[in-house]
């Protein structure tokens, strides 16, 4: 029998059962030798799960694993990556103090280490994959996009055959999405599988040889890339038709009340190169005020100067007319600001505590949740249940944990919390990282909601199709500085993205646009 017509994967009637909840429902999944299979499905539709299962990190309730034809048991990842098969997951497991050569030979490496000799073999491996990594450099000063790059490195030095990547592009920029499609396309050229566990239609139709859909546990469609198209991969994935969602281009905002002032604002650490310098903007009751750019140019920043985070080295910020700038964050909460931060693990969530406590967060102490030091439980799980009901969070009930969920249900519970906080102006940064397509239209749809509600909405995004579609004017921001704010529909998307790569534009006489970078200007 040829070898090379063995499927490299079978996973036959997987069945896998959590203590409230059936996360696989008799999946059956194939991947060929040589084949890259795009795995898609809303949060909570088991991808992640069953792969974990192929990876070892869990076990199956039923259902039985082939690898090259073969019944297997793996009972760890250790055993998985004896069998050829590594698993880049959303969260990686980088040491950041440790250099690149140190992170991938860790745990892998016994004896005398030749450390030259090794930081040799890995700088050979990283260029035969075009991948501009140096062995050298320590992880924390490396980019998200260069960190991925060093966990594939760690998957490729234990000559790993099958590659499971769990949602790989959800905190890159588009440049290194499309440098990581690359790698896939490559890789799989090589005679190597790859599982790519996504919910972004472009990247699966762009990488993609099969499909397979899943829904609530459930394997419902499996489609050659070649005979389907995003429409009815949508509608496999969430069993419906979904509107577009579009701005309006109504200029009505503009004749409401300035609600956020944001004056010359500086952001600056001690002998430091600036993070923000003269930011300038206001933002109108009821206008959803854009800010794109490429990740790392002082989004986060801006926004925790915004939020009373960070203390900025200059100017102010002012609410409804008043100074706002030192205040403290519980301060700037119980004024009605709510803010949605781009690392919901670190910064929105306790993964230990439950959906109720997680709720909770934030706002203990505000009026109408405690009195005389006791909690009011019955309320505040009352409060949750109407969250889950109305954001459609797939789980059981209040009481089980935030950690418990899919990343995108985590996502829903921390925007119903901060959209609720958010009474004047909600701080929106990264608010669809990692949702499935239905998620990201409903969490659209609550920002839009939200507008409509005479809510000011100051959103960051690197998504620019998000800008697109939900801003009422567009500010570009580029290494702390803010290269123009625009109307949305002023800019095409070639011309945003000039901006956002350091180039300012001008009008000609015959209304072109030439990008000049803006260190020439200077």
């Amino acid at each position: 029998m040829d070898t090379k017509s063995i499927p490299a994967v079978e996973l036959d009637h997987i069945t896998k059962r959590f203590a409230k909840v059936l996360a696989n429902d008799d999946v059956s999944i194939t991947v060929n030798k040589g084949e890259v299979v795009a795995l898609l499905g809303e949060n909570g539709a088991g991808k992640s799960t069953i792969m974990k299962i192929l990876y070892g990190l869990y076990h199956a309730t039923s259902g039985e694993i082939r690898i090259d034809g073969r019944k297997e048991r793996i009972d760890s990842p250790k055993d998985a990556v004896k069998k050829g098969i590594s698993m880049i997951q959303q969260h990686f497991s980088l040491v950041p103090a440790h250099t690149v050569t140190e992170n991938i030979i860790l745990g892998n490496c016994r004896g005398v280490i030749d450390y030259k000799a090794k930081e040799k073999e890995i700088q050979e491996l990283a260029d035969k994959y075009n991948f501009k990594v140096s062995a050298s450099s320590y992880i924390k000063e490396l980019p998200v996009g260069s960190q991925q790059k060093v966990e594939i490195l760690k998957a490729l030095y234990l000559n790993a055959r099958i590659l499971i990547m769990d949602e790989p592009t959800a905190v890159l920029t588009p440049q290194e999405s499309e440098i990581l499609m690359e790698f896939i396309r490559d890789y799989a050229a090589r005679g190597n599988s790859v599982v790519f566990i996504t919910h972004k239609m472009k990247e699966v139709m762009e990488v993609s040889d099969r499909i397979v859909v899943m829904r609530s546990g459930r394997v419902t469609g499996t489609l050659k890339k070649s005979e389907t198209n995003e429409t009815e991969l949508a509608h496999t994935m969430i069993g419906h038709e979904l509107k577009e969602i579009k701005a309006s281009g109504d200029t009505a905002y503009e004749s409401g009340r300035k609600r956020l002032r944001v004056k010359n604002l500086s952001v600056k650490f001690h002998n430091e190169v600036p993070l923000l310098s003269d930011i300038d903007f206001d933002i109108h009751e009821g206008e959803i005020f854009g800010v794109a750019g490429v990740s790392g140019n002082g989004q986060q920043e801006l926004c925790e100067a915004v939020y009373g985070y960070l203390k900025p080295a200059q100017g102010t910020v002012e609410l409804d007319g008043e100074d706002i700038t030192h205040l403290d964050v519980r301060n700037h909460i119980s004024r009605g600001i709510g803010y949605l931060a781009s690392d919901r693990h670190r910064y929105g969530m306790i993964a230990d505590m439950s959906l109720s406590e997680n709720m909770l967060l934030k706002s203990s102490y505000l009026p109408g949740w405690s009195s005389r030091g006791m909690i009011h439980w019955r309320r505040l799980e009352e409060y949750t249940e109407k969250a889950i009901k109305e954001y459609t969070v797939k789980a059981p009930d209040h009481s089980v944990t935030a950690g418990s969920l899919s990343g995108g249900n985590q996502q829903k519970i921390v925007v119903a919390r901060e959209v609720d906080a958010g009474r004047k102006l909600i701080i929106i940064d990264q608010p669809t990282r990692g949702l499935d397509i239905g998620a990201i239209h409903y969490v659209h749809q609550t920002i839009l909601n939200e507008k409509a509600k005479g809510k000011s909405i100051l959103l960051v995004s690197t998504e620019l199709s998000e800008i697109f579609a939900l801003s009422d004017r567009i500010a570009v921001l580029y290494k702390g500085r803010i290269m123009g704010i625009y109307r949305n529909g002023d800019l095409t998307t070639e011309q945003i993205g000039l901006l956002m790569a350091g180039c300012r534009i001008e009008k000609d006489t015959d209304v072109h646009f030439s990008g000049r970078r803006e260190e020439e200007i200077e």
